[in-house]
């Protein structure tokens, strides 16, 4: 007989419970900056990705409400139908501008884009070479092209190299998270860089977790390492962290963006975002460009944060970036660890697998601009009740 597939989804359910691993969707009813109401509760959160502070920034909220009473709410098409609009186009001009590239591409997600990038570039002969940890959408994106997927150690330059030279002959995409999403650490971009340039393969980065936050003016983290165009020609990045809204672009050549736009199916059979959000993403790119105190804000609070871990001997991560994860291993030991936070009034994630790997179960502390040194102490304070357990 034919296996039920609910049944056989339902069983897999049950099995994340026993496991300590089910997800939970739970309602916020409320949001004012980093404070959230969820349960009739009043949280101070350290979970979001809104890096700068600016998902409610009065600039942000007047462009949309003006684009909207200018253009309505929905596209009403995708983007080579009738769905493009002025607001679109300004905002992919600005994106280019920004990062340096000679033109940029809109998507409604960061998924959407790499999975549109990757299935456009990859055919099932290449290969696609990428860090473990790299983001899922990621991985999905050359599976689902066909290509050869070969995954190398973390930020293992060394590991990267044996994987491209197995397959020498093979057209071949190197894709890297520029930030990465669990472990906060940065991609060692010079050195993939030159190893592509010597292999002769085209290097991608996702930047979701480091454009508006790394860079002289939030650019990223390909133009913070000193890098251009020509060392990184795909360049993906969203517009729902640093900058508060949502969706993603894909940055580059005119021969890139013109070849996505003939290819990228995840572009040419989707309605395109809102034109009132592209307004207020357009703002957003303003603000993060010239509010330079934004970044300095953070990082200055990221370097309170780390030095008040340390102190109290807390299993921090060695990250740079907003993202600092605290290892302890066990899935229900995070789990416990983020209800008692809770109980104190913190709201922080607990990350188990398969999002991160066995045995690396963590709280996803994330610091904002919008945080005040204050909130970091209180944060230290109650991680130092916190029951972290035999963390490893």
């Amino acid at each position: 007989m034919r296996t039920d597939l609910l049944t056989r989804l339902a069983a897999h359910a049950q099995q994340r419970e026993q496991d300590g691993l089910r997800r939970r969707l739970q309602t916020v009813t409320n949001a004012n900056g980093m404070w959230v109401e969820r349960g009739r509760r009043r949280l101070l959160s350290f979970c979001s990705n809104d890096y700068l502070g600016l998902a409610q920034h009065p600039d942000l909220v007047d462009a949309l409400k003006r684009a909207a009473d200018s253009d309505g709410v929905g596209s009403g098409s995708a983007h080579l139908i009738c769905g493009h609009r002025s607001a679109h186009a300004a905002l992919e001009e600005a994106l280019a501008e920004w990062t340096g590239r000679e033109r940029a591409l809109l998507f409604s997600t960061g998924y959407m884009a790499n999975l549109g990038t990757l299935q456009a570039l990859l055919q099932r002969d290449d290969v696609c070479v990428q860090d473990k940890l790299n983001h899922a959408c990621l991985i999905d994106g050359a599976q689902l092209a066909g290509a050869e997927l070969k995954r190398y150690p973390h930020a293992d330059v060394a590991g990267a190299a044996r994987q491209l030279t197995a397959r020498p002959d093979a057209a071949a995409l190197l894709a890297t998270d520029g930030v990465f999403s669990m472990d906060g650490d940065i991609a060692p971009l010079r050195e993939l860089a030159a190893l592509c340039l010597r292999e002769a393969a085209t290097l991608m980065v996702d930047d979701a977790h480091g454009l508006g936050v790394l860079g002289p003016q939030g650019e990223g983290s390909v133009i913070d390492a000193g890098l251009s165009q020509g060392d990184v020609p795909v360049l993906m990045a969203t517009l729902g962290k640093a900058l508060g809204c949502s969706g993603a672009f894909v940055a580059g050549s005119a021969a890139l963006i013109d070849g996505l736009v003939q290819s990228a199916r995840t572009y040419i059979y989707t309605t395109a975002m809102p034109p009132a959000l592209a307004a207020a993403t357009l703002a957003a790119v303003r603000l993060a460009r010239t509010e330079n105190w934004r970044r300095e804000k953070l990082h200055a609070l990221i370097s309170r944060f780390r030095a008040g871990a340390a102190q109290l001997g807390l299993p921090l991560m060695p990250s740079p970036t907003a993202i600092q994860p605290l290892l302890l291993g066990d899935a229900r030991a995070a789990l416990a660890a983020a209800e008692a936070l809770e109980g104190e009034g913190f709201l922080v994630t607990a990350i188990r697998p398969p999002t991160v790997p066995q045995g690396k179960a963590r709280l996803r502390i994330t610091l904002s601009a919008a945080h005040e040194e204050g909130d970091v102490d209180r944060l230290l304070d109650a991680l130092s009740r916190a029951p972290l357990g035999p963390h490893v």
